[in-house]
Order: structure tokens, then C-alpha cells, then sequence
């Protein structure tokens, strides 16, 4: 009996996905429940299991093609019994001599990659073995792969090659100039929504920005008094995010519109505060999603974080991590950035964007001293959030960061 592989459902509105990799190849035996290939959607990447054991019989869809929910990618022949060859290698126990454990020893673990990395790599005819891993758990990652390319300027890739032999026939003079100063990489499924996705919120929402600035030094000296029994009694350092994520829950609290959605020609108020958290990812900006936060404490908050952290860094985030959202933060501090204008992630009509902190010169009580402080903006959907609401929820921010205590009563 032959059974078709086909793309299975991959979480709500979400229809598309673009194969990344083949795990198996044809002719190979595969058992139930095996991955056979993995496929990258807009919101997280999927493993796609045997639904049966048999011989994968045939491949209809390459790597790096776009599929649709349904489609069919191969088949597999549960008839069919495995080879010889494959038996012995998956079953038979391995035997191994005295003078043979050394040169066993010395074969070179499996080596690991991203999968932008090994796209890249397999566009560019890398092998991967000479790349020099920097990524979390040994891993290869995009940037390793581009600071190889780099340090080869002798290296001709395959789009400047096809690139070359277009211009050395209609212009022979260009060849020589675009000599390794282009490379053409497609666009992943997740960066290709996520330039999507920001075009509409531009074109849909009225996007205004308001900002305002920060005295960090409560929060940094309650940190530095608290941070040690913090990590020993809840095993989770004390970070940023779960002061700033009690304060804007608290804030929501007073200003309900930063809270809500459009839906046709009516407002939704939401009375539950599921808070977006933007996370840099090697394929592009995730936003997981903390359930319930006026419900948690900034124990459970910091480890949620944290654990969303080594998911996006390991690619393991699901869908329902990052469904819904209510109201997001963005920290483009921890990269340096000291003032932006985030963009909304809709149907959400507010995110608060989180920049570096700086010493710098302010006025306190008529005098003059160096303060620890935060520019901070807030970026509002202005069709149902007016600038005296957005401007005075920021101010709540302000006043609850500046008082870290209040944000046991208020947060």
C-alpha cells in the first residue's frame, strides 16, 4: 500500500510553508512516527512524521519550494521491506576492534547548523565542516556562514558565478566590477511574512509615536540588592523584562484602549493580558507570547522569558507560543539602539519599545546629577487610541518603573 505524504495542517490561518529540508531520502526505510522532513511556516518551523513505516518511495517537492496545507511531497510504500544495506546499518550491532576505537574516536561529531545556515550553505556549495560553529549548543548559525564566505575572497559562490557569466556576455568590462560584492539569497517563509506583515500594519493602522525617558535608578538598585536571593530562591536571574511587563499590565489596566482590537466597525475589550515579547531570532523577529502576566509573579514571568529565549535560539518555539497577544514589547537596547519607533503588531493597536541605557546629566530637586536613563516610546494604532490616552498610559509606565515598589500594589 502507498501513502501519500502531504503538508498537514499547520495551525490557524496559517496556510503556506516552504520545505527546508528532506531528512530522509528516497529509499530509505523509514518507521512511524520518523521525521522526514521539515518545513518553515510564517510563525515556526515543523517536523513532518511518517504516518506509517514502510520505503520512502518517491520525493514530488524540492528543498526551498513553497507548499500549501494538502499538497503532496512523496509517498510511502508500507509494502516494501527495508534493503540489506539499510537493515545492517539501522539494526545489525556494530563490532568494533581494539585498533579500531581510536579511529573511531577521532570521526567528527554531526555536525549541526540552523536551517538559514545550511540553505545558505548549500546555495553557496559550503561545506560545512570548515565553518567554525559560535551558535548555542555548538550550532552553526547564518552568521558563521556569512564570516566564512567573508574571509574567502577567493571563494566564487554559485549566484556570483551565474551572475558573472550573464555579464561577461552582454558587458565583458562588468564581470571584473561585481566580482564578489553581490550574493542572492532567497528570502525565508518567516522574513517574507514578516515584511508582509509590516507593510499592512503600516497601510491598516494609523501608527503614531510618542516617547518619553526613564530614572532606571530604582529598578537597577532594587536588582542589585535583590539579584543574588532571586536566583537562589527562584533558580531565574531578575531581569528587565518582568518589571516592565508588570508595568504595562498595570498601565492596561487604566487605559483599556491600548488593550483592545478593531473588529469591523466595533471596538473588542480585552480584559486578559497575554503580552507579546520581541525576540531577534537568526531567521527573523519572534514574538512569543506571555499567558495570563497580571496573573504571574516575576519569578515566573523572568523564567517564561528565558525559556522562550533557548526556544527561538533552538528554533523550537510552537504555534501556540506565539498566537494572540494582546499589547507587545520590543528591546532594541540589548543591541544598542537608543531611540526607535516600533511598529504594531496587528490586530494589536499598541507596543512599547525599550532602548539602551545611558548615564547622563538630568536635573533632580534644582541640582544636577548623572542618572541611569531609558528613552522609551509607544507606538498606538490612532484610530481608536487617542494621543492623550497613549501619552498618559507612557507616563504610568514612567511613574511605575520610577517606583518599582508600586508595582507590587499596582502591577
Amino acid at each position: 500500500m502507498v501513502t501519500d505524504i502531504v503538508v498537514p495542517h499547520l495551525g490557524d490561518s496559517v496556510l503556506e510553508a516552504t520545505i527546508i529540508k528532506w531528512v530522509k531520502q528516497e529509499g530509505d526505510f523509514v518507521n512511524t512516527g520518523d521525521t522526514i522532513l521539515e518545513l518553515e511556516t510564517e510563525k515556526a518551523n515543523f517536523e513532518v512524521a511518517a504516518e506509517t513505516s514502510g520505503v520512502l518511495k518517491s520525493i514530488g517537492r524540492i528543498e526551498n519550494e513553497d507548499v500549501e496545507v494538502g499538497d503532496v511531497l512523496g509517498s510511502i510504500d508500507s509494502t516494501a521491506k527495508p534493503s540489506k544495506s539499510s537493515t545492517k546499518k539501522e539494526d545489525a550491532p556494530i563490532q568494533v576492534k581494539a585498533e579500531e576505537i581510536k579511529t573511531v574516536e577521532q570521526t567528527p561529531s554531526e555536525i549541526k547548523a540552523t536551517p538559514v545556515a545550511q540553505n545558505i550553505a548549500k546555495q553557496e556549495n559550503i561545506d560545512l565542516s570548515h565553518v567554525a560553529p559560535t551558535g548555542v549548543g555548538n550550532k552553526i548559525t547564518k552568521d558563521d556562514v556569512n564570516k566564512y564566505l567573508q574571509s574567502s575572497p577567493g571563494k566564487t559562490t554559485k549566484s556570483e558565478s551565474v551572475s558573472e557569466s550573464v555579464s561577461s556576455e552582454l558587458f565583458p568590462s562588468l564581470s571584473l566590477l561585481n566580482s564578489n560584492r553581490e550574493r542572492r539569497v532567497k528570502m525565508t517563509r518567516r522574513r517574507r511574512t514578516i515584511a508582509r506583515r509590516l507593510k499592512e500594519a503600516q497601510n491598516i493602522a494609523a501608527i503614531l509615536t510618542t516617547f518619553n525617558e526613564i530614572d532606571m535608578s530604582g529598578v537597577l538598585d532594587l536588582r542589585k540588592r535583590r539579584k543574588d536571593d532571586f536566583k537562589e530562591r527562584y533558580g531565574v536571574g531578575l531581569g528587565f523584562s518582568s518589571f516592565f511587563i508588570k508595568a504595562c499590565v498595570g498601565a492596561l489596566k487604566l487605559f483599556p484602549e491600548l488593550n483592545a482590537e478593531i473588529q469591523d466597525e466595533e471596538i473588542v475589550y480585552k480584559y486578559y493580558y497575554d503580552i507579546g515579547v520581541a525576540i531577534g531570532a537568526e531567521e527573523g523577529l519572534v514574538v512569543p507570547v506571555i499567558r495570563d502576566a497580571d496573573r504571574k509573579s516575576f519569578a515566573e514571568i523572568e523564567q517564561d522569558v528565558k525559556d522562550y529565549s533557548v526556544k527561538t535560539n533552538e528554533g523550537t518555539l510552537t504555534l501556540d507560543e506565539l498566537m494572540g497577544g494582546t499589547f507587545s514589547i520590543s528591546n532594541g537596547g540589548v543591541f544598542g539602539s537608543l531611540l526607535s519607533t516600533p511598529i504594531i503588531n496587528p490586530p494589536q493597536v499598541g507596543i512599547l519599545g525599550l532602548h539602551k541605557i545611558n548615564q547622563k546629566p538630568v536635573v533632580v530637586d534644582g541640582e544636577i546629577v548623572i542618572r541611569p536613563m531609558m528613552y522609551v516610546a509607544l507606538s498606538y494604532d490612532h484610530r481608536i487610541v487617542d494621543g492623550r490616552e497613549a501619552v498618559q498610559y507612557l507616563v504610568k509606565i514612567k511613574e511605575l518603573i520610577e517606583d518599582p515598589e508600586a508595582l507590587l500594589i499596582e502591577g
